[in-house]
């Protein structure tokens, strides 16, 4: 969930009278077989298991293309869909559903469809295959819940609108390919519009993305125009689409009742037996439809529901009625089908005016979760959920609308909304009584209604703070009646009654009223600085916010005017996107060509196999880990006794079973245990893991360990750090020019300050995962998600006191890396291995979202104290402290300073520099390594620093920035010569295709004029260094076998997980054999066939494999020689042969190390001799230009121009991919993405997609623009074809956002008079944007904390 009002945890339900239950199951004859279709197959369940969810029903029996990325349905990954035929419209309707949350009983009548019915990767589906091939899968994970995404709004539409293709990923998240080349893919079954009709261009019509026409030449064109080969794509018939199965349209629900020990499900098919099984077990059977809040209650929260009721079948319940002066809504009834009655039918109904209620409910459902939620949920959950921040509620008791209620026996009683909620999810609603209708009444005549949400993130999100307003007013505008309803301003929805009371017979539009209501809404919701759910000032700003925007909209309605700037909200045009025309490709047949992903059409069928997909093996085993809920603790004792008593469990592992000296593991130093011993340093440190037989039985033991605490004072900050001198043994510098003394002297002026940015969460979409198989003769074969094999083999090695020889790592793919993958991996890996050694059978772990994220760690958080001098108008002297919040253990978090300082030059020439780094050592997860690794935060640091000196100078960023640009042949602070460099020609590149002159005029003249929207426009060089910082990382081996009949098996030593490697690989082993693409084949990653790999991190991926790979190909072709000298007619094939008889070895082991790199820290490294530190630099600029809502907050990324110098690309279509993919992970690094820790305990809050945001469809550029460098001269670059490393780089360009972003916001403070110095941080969340403004509702919201009142949240750094 979003920052709300938290109060205590839900209380465990109470125990039902399930033997009554089960004497009525007996008395009615209540069915326990559950029926329904499986993939055009008839399914019978007898007696199903009740705690299943449909997910880990199919995923049990084999079908495992549907993933569990978070079992809280917040990103998709598990979408399938539903399909239900209406007796009534005599319709099918395919639902996209969350199968991680839906009951079993909810498939009872249905057909059930999954990514594997509907094509495979011989004969794909359409949606399959333009996914596939217009490059929209990259890992993979996410992808299947695309496809079934797209697949059902084709099912319900054959001809969609592109708005509506956009709008079926809302409940959808990936984190690889920023999402345009998914879009563009759905769109290619978009409905040409109908404007075209009849114009004599025909497909060329300006209305159709055409060229020409009536209206002139169209600048962009959809779907992205590449200068790519031509792909054939299926033409998509519905005709051919799987059928509904006919028995199912006669098919009649029975009552069902099934269950176990622990839990019963009753699915009655009418009220009346419904109200009867509440008569029965009153309170203590839980009503549900669409189970969303509830799985996320029993899966996180641990609450028992002894007696689930699922009503979603109960037809009483359901449907839509349009009454005279008012709608009755089936409490029931599905949201998508209260969405699509009052968005089509309501309007012709009761018209503009009186329809208002309806309109502003159907603009609240858009924004409510995403589609699948939406397909099951209803108003009766939303309304008995009762939370405080719901979408619904305020709208419900703004509209006065009333609830209707039965209980057996009786007839339906009335219950205004406005009295039915009457504690924190607590209700009026009698435990024995079932909600039945809604009634919302139209809108009188001089009535007005409006709703507000504000979110952290546009779509599928739940609301900070939301609002319902009403007014009625009399013909001459005096006020006579309001309702203004909020959710998120309390512990429950509520009314604001004293500025009601106020407004009563108050002149609507004198500014008086206005003022007077504003005074009085302050007031009302005085919220302390330390409240639950924290962001008190941000709260009471968007209360006063929306009441101001209600104000001026009805005010300009009533006056006939036009409205106000205030009155609109920022609203998400559809996407549109632009390549260059002409990627530098190279005469070659296989490499630099566009080549869609090797595994991709595998990846959108659901075939492609990740690590909990594997078969089950024998004896296998489960694990599920105990974490310490404690920041900072001793350990008092540790009881898994009352688990291993439980059903199903084997054994308990802990620090007990780790020989003596091997509980000590590290990256760069040895300073972690595997599992915690007298003392836990930091929540989701581990403590044991239980192994059981099955996941459900290892959870539920897991949650039985006890353990007890004495908490010790815990430290969370940077800043407490510092103050504490609690650092990690790592000390780092670069140091050149002047000593700072000398320097500063020299200097005209001197402005010191402070930079801070926070970490970020990976959210790779597959969790951590790992099987381990014991093979006898102390073997271990390991198959695992990780980016390091070899660290993986070495670790588990030493823990176990085996030879690594023994110990086989096995990577196919990975669901997403981002560096979480690099280190951290390790340790999941290494204690499941300890877990299969102690019970000698294989054991499977695959970590919950939650428990994967308070676990693996984050991006380091960074804040630098620096001073810097001018002189002559230029940067002379730059002097930084800089520090890094590590978390308890070291990991990584050094070597990720030793890039953040030798990048926080960032792309500019600076004669004096001296920055020093230090790693916080702190309660905290152990932070580690993420794309970028340190570069994008010596980036921020950089340029946060220069935009508040231009502040104090009063001079322009851009042109400082460009001022500052280094050259060709100039060094960097650390030494290394700028070779091949090419920021200032890419930097002007970008200004003139971007028409930046232009559009900061523009930009200007807008701001001029609007008072409540502000645009932002900034432009920003990156660069990135290539090559690991620890020299012996920068080796790679491949090995290349040719068989007889021609065919290669390619092994390397990097690993899959989204980048594209084994694609770009297989390109560089055909261009080098000269063969076609096809004949090369990888398999997997393992340490049997390649020893000593590096880490699959740095960029380098493609750089050190493809030079090892190239190696061994050379290899066999200087072999194969003689025989193509010999037959110079031949094929491939045929010299193969021939070689093979004559016994020639047609395998190679290659070997790669990159040359001329060993930079030494501490060193002079300015001498002619001192060896650099990067191979190469990939670098880029990026534009951005953005629009804020100044009174929520509230952004969009109008555009977004990006370019880079890759070199000559190994394939085009994966690295546009890639700058996509990491360009949109930047933007939610710097504006969106913000983890936040509980002030009382220490504890990590977000720790799931509820909480913790990251950029979803709608989020990215309206008008998405990315280009390569061309014709440019590569000389000294000497990697395969010349290309560039490019995993990492584009992600700093999501400066270019938050940059325009705080652009934005400074207009904004200049135009109420504020010229104070501007402290804008990263992340630029909506909160951070709104607060940091000076309009006089931002005053009238400060809230000033009491002595020794702490915020609730914790923000690092």
């Amino acid at each position: 969930m979003a920052p709300g009002i938290l109060l205590p945890e839900v209380p465990t339900a109470k125990q039902p009278p399930v033997d009554a239950i089960k004497v009525l199951a007996r008395q009615r004859g209540w069915s326990d077989e559950l029926r329904f279709y499986l993939n055009g197959n008839k399914i019978s369940l007898k007696n199903p298991d009740p705690e299943s969810t449909v997910l880990e029903y199919i995923r049990a029996i084999g079908l495992t293309g549907t993933k569990l990325g978070c079992a809280e349905g917040g990103c998709g990954a598990c979408t399938v869909v539903v399909a239900e035929y209406d007796k009534v419209t005599r319709k099918v309707y395919h639902a996209s559903v969350n199968a991680c949350i839906a009951p079993l009983v909810y498939l009872d009548g249905k057909h059930l469809i999954t990514v594997e019915a509907i094509g495979s990767s011989r004969n794909p589906h359409p949606a399959q295959e333009r996914i596939a091939k217009l490059h929209g899968s990259q890992c993979g994970f996410c992808t299947p819940g695309f496809v079934m995404s797209l697949y059902s709004t084709l099912r319900n539409n054959p001809e969609p609108t592109e708005e509506e293709l956009e709008e079926s990923f809302d409940g959808n998240l990936c984190r690889c390919t920023g999402y345009r080349p998914i879009i563009d893919a759905a769109r290619t079954f978009a409905k040409k519009p109908a404007d075209a009709a009849g114009c004599a261009m025909g497909d060329k019509c300006c209305k159709m993305g055409g060229s020409g026409g009536c209206s002139g030449p169209r600048e962009l064109e959809l779907p992205t125009h590449r200068h790519f080969p031509k792909v054939e794509l299926k033409p998509y018939d519905p005709t051919t689409e799987l059928l509904f199965p006919p028995a199912l349209k006669r098919y009649e629900p029975r009552t069902l009742c099934f269950g176990n020990e622990r839990k019963t499900w009753i699915r009655p098919t009418n009220l009346d037996e419904l109200l009867e099984i509440k008569d029965v077990a009153g309170s203590a059977a839980k009503i549900t439809a669409g189970s969303s809040e509830i799985q996320v209650e029993i899966k996180y929260k641990h609450v028992q529901y002894n007696l689930s009721v699922y009503a979603g079948d109960v037809g009483e319940l359901k449907g839509v009625r349009f009454d005279e002066a008012k709608v009755i809504i089936g409490a029931n009834t599905t949201l998508s089908e209260v969405e699509s009655q009052l968005e089509h039918a309501a309007p012709s109904k009761y018209g503009e005016h009186a329809g208002q209620p309806f309109e502003a409910i159907v603009k609240q459902l858009k924004y409510f979760a995403g589609r699948q939620i939406r397909n099951v949920g209803t108003p009766a959950g939303a309304l008995a959920t009762a939370s405080p921040i719901s979408d619904l509620n305020p709208m419900l008791m703004a509209t006065g609308s009333t609830l209707f209620y039965r209980r057996a026996g009786g007839s339906e009683e009335a219950l205004p909304v406005t009295h039915f909620f009457t504690g924190y999810r607590q209700t009026a609603l009698p435990d024995d009584a079932v909600l039945t209708r809604i009634e919302v009444p139209a809108a009188r005549e001089h009535e007005y209604v409006r709703n507000f949400k504000q979110s952290k993130r546009k779509d599928d999100d739940i609301a900070i703070v939301t609002a319902g307003m009403r007014v009625k007013l009399s013909e001459d505008g005096v006020v006579e009646e309001t309702a203004l309803a909020y959710g998120g301003m309390a512990a429950t929805t509520v009314m604001a009654p004293k500025t009601q009371a106020y407004l009563e017979g108050k002149l609507w539009a004198d500014k008086a009223t206005l003022e007077g209501a504003l005074d009085t809404l302050q007031s009302e919701f005085d919220l302390p600085f330390g409240v639950p759910g924290g962001m008190a000032i941000y709260r009471r700003s968007l209360a006063l916010g929306f009441f101001y925007r209600f104000w001026q909209d009805v005010r300009a309605k009533i006056a006939g005017e036009l409205t106000s700037d205030a009155v609109a909200e920022i609203r998400r045009e559809r996407m549109t996107s632009k390549r260059d025309l002409d990627p530098a490709i190279v005469n070659a047949k296989v490499v630099g060509q566009p080549m869609p992903h090797a595994a991709a059409m595998k990846q959108v069928t659901g075939e492609a196999k990740y690590c909990d997909d594997l078969p089950t093996l024998q004896n296998q085993l489960f694990g599920t880990m105990v974490w310490s809920s404690k920041a900072h603790a001793k350990l008092l004792s540790v009881d898994p006794s009352t688990a291993l008593s439980m059903p199903g469990v084997v054994s308990w592992v802990n620090a007990a079973d780790i020989r003596p000296g091997a509980n000590l593991w590290g990256d760069v130093i040895k300073d972690e245990p595997y599992l915690a011993e007298e003392e836990v340093f930091c929540h989701g440190q581990p403590i044991g893991m239980v192994v059981a037989t099955t996941y459900a039985e290892s959870r539920l033991a897991a949650q039985a360990v006890g353990v007890k605490y004495e908490d010790l004072p815990a430290i969370l900050t940077c800043d407490e750090a510092i103050a504490a001198e609690s650092y990690h043994p790592y000390q780092k510098y670069i140091r050149c020019g002047l000593e700072m003394d000398e320097a500063f002297a020299q200097c005209d002026e001197i402005i010191e300050g402070e930079s801070r940015m926070g970490g970020q969460e990976h959210f790779y979409l597959e969790t951590q995962a790992v099987v381990v198989n014991p093979r006898g003769d102390e073997e271990y074969e390991i198959f695992t998600s990780t980016q390091n094999p070899m660290f993986t083999q070495l670790a588990t090695a030493e823990l176990l006191g085996i030879p690594s020889s023994r110990i086989n790592v096995r990577v196919n793919r990975m669901g997403g890396g981002f560096g979480g993958k690099e280190s951290r991996s390790v340790q999941l890996a290494a204690i499941s291995a300890l877990a299969a050694s102690k019970v000698n059978r294989p054991v499977r772990c695959m970590l919950d979202r939650d428990a994967d994220m308070i676990s693996s760690g984050q991006r380091n958080p960074y804040m630098s104290k620096w001073r810097v001098g001018i002189k002559g108008g230029k940067l002379f002297a730059f002097d930084a402290d800089v520090f890094n919040n590590a978390g308890w253990s070291l990991d990584l978090s050094g070597p990720t300073m030793d890039r953040c300082l030798s990048h926080i030059a960032n792309c500019y020439s600076i004669p004096n520099v001296h920055v020093r780094g230090r790693c916080c050592k702190t309660n905290i997860h152990s932070n580690t390594a993420f794309r970028g690794f340190g570069a994008p935060q010596g980036s921020f640091l950089m340029e946060h620093m220069l935009e508040q000196v231009c502040d104090k100078l009063g001079v322009s960023s851009h042109d400082f920035r460009t001022l500052h640009l280094a050259e060709e042949g100039h060094k960097t602070h650390y030494g290394q010569k700028l070779i091949d460099w090419h920021v200032r020609r890419m930097w002007e590149e970008v200004q003139e295709e971007s028409d930046f002159a232009a559009r900061r005029k523009q930009v200007d003249a807008f701001n001029e004029k609007s008072e409540w929207k502000k645009r932002g426009l900034a432009i920003v060089p990156v660069l990135h260094g290539i090559s690991f910082g620890a020299l012996h990382y920068n080796q790679a081996g491949a090995l290349v076998h040719v068989y007889k009949d021609g065919n290669i098996l390619l092994a390397h030593g990097g690993t899959e997980m989204g980048q594209g490697l084994h694609t770009k690989m297989i390109q560089v082993c055909a261009e080098e054999l000269d063969v076609p693409f096809d004949k090369v084949f990888v398999s997997e990653t393992s340490t049997a066939t390649v020893a000593n790999a590096s880490p699959t991190a740095a960029s380098a991926g493609s750089d050190l494999n493809g030079g090892a790979i190239k190696d061994a190909c050379r290899q066999i072709m200087e072999r194969l020689q003689p025989f193509k000298d010999a037959q110079p007619d031949g094929t491939f094939d045929d010299w193969v042969k021939n070689a093979y008889y004559a016994r020639v070895n047609l395998s190679a082991n290659g070997f790669y190390k990159i040359p001329d790199i060993g930079y030494v820290w501490g060193s002079d490294n300015h001498t002619e001799d001192a060896r650099p530190m990067y191979h190469y630099f990939t670098q880029g600029v990026g534009c951005a230009e953005v629009e804020v809502d100044c009174l929520t907050g509230d952004w969009q990324l109008f555009r977004a121009d990006l370019k880079m110098d890759i070199g000559r690309s190994i394939n085009p279509a994966i690295d546009y991919g890639q700058v996509e993919g990491a360009f949109v992970q930047g933007m939610g690094l710097f504006t969106m993405e913000e983890s936040l820790w509980t002030s009382h305990n220490g504890q990590l809050f977000t720790k799931g997609p509820g909480a913790y945001k990251i950029p979803s469809a709608r989020d990215i550029p309206r008008d998405f623009r990315v280009s390569f460098l061309k014709k440019a001269d590569w000389k000294n670059l000497n990697t395969i074809q010349s290309s560039k490393g490019i995993g990492e780089p584009g992600l700093a360009l999501g400066l270019a956002p938050f940059f325009a972003l705080r652009d934005a916001v400074k207009q904004a403070r200049l135009q109420h008079g504020d010229t104070s110095p501007l402290i804008f941080h990263s992340p630029a969340t909506t909160e951070r944007i709104r607060t940091s403004l000076s309009d006089p509702i931002a005053k009238r919201a400060h809230v000033s904390p009491r002595a020794g009142e702490r915020d609730f949240f914790v923000h690092l750094p």
